[in-house]
């Protein structure tokens, strides 16, 4: 027997069959609006904050740490606070998924090793990991103890 292919999911159970259902009109419409207006922020401090190939990319390191502590915060009101239903794929999805462009950092990394500046690269590939993955922490626990 072949295994699903998202293997959390059991096909014999029918709740879990929901997310096979085609996703409807008013989530993907709270996920575009979100997505547009997240991708105009993270627009906005780019052209705010430019860097050259080889300097250190602080728009798109201060918009993914800045977006993690975001979703850190989200996801604890989202899942102990809020009930509105478009809330999450408005704001996580799109606004947050918009905002956050872990891709740019890929292309930062390699634009600076292009333009000789390894050490830079390297230094900004650990503090967007370490920095990132600490913002969600933090949002997330001061935000729970906040609610708390």
């Amino acid at each position: 027997m072949r295994e699903p292919i998202d293997s959390d999911v059991d096909l014999h159970v029918p709740a879990e069959r929901a997310e096979l259902r085609p996703t409807p009109f008013p989530v993907l419409a709270a996920i575009s609006a979100g997505g547009v207006l997240g991708a105009l922020g993270r627009y906005g401090i780019s052209v705010a904050l430019p860097h050259p190939p080889g300097g250190f990319p602080w728009s798109t390191f201060l918009v993914n740490v800045s977006g993690c502590l975001l979703i850190g915060v989200l996801m604890v009101l989202v899942t102990e606070v809020w009930t509105a239903k478009l809330l999450r794929p408005f704001l996580g999805v799109g606004v947050l998924g918009g905002y956050t462009t872990f891709s740019t950092y890929v292309l930062d990394i390699h634009q600076a090793m292009i333009a000789g500046s390894a050490d830079i690269a390297l230094i900004y590939l650990a503090a967007t990991l370490v920095g990132s993955v600490l913002a969600a922490w933090a949002g997330m626990t001061f935000t729970a103890w906040l609610v708390r």
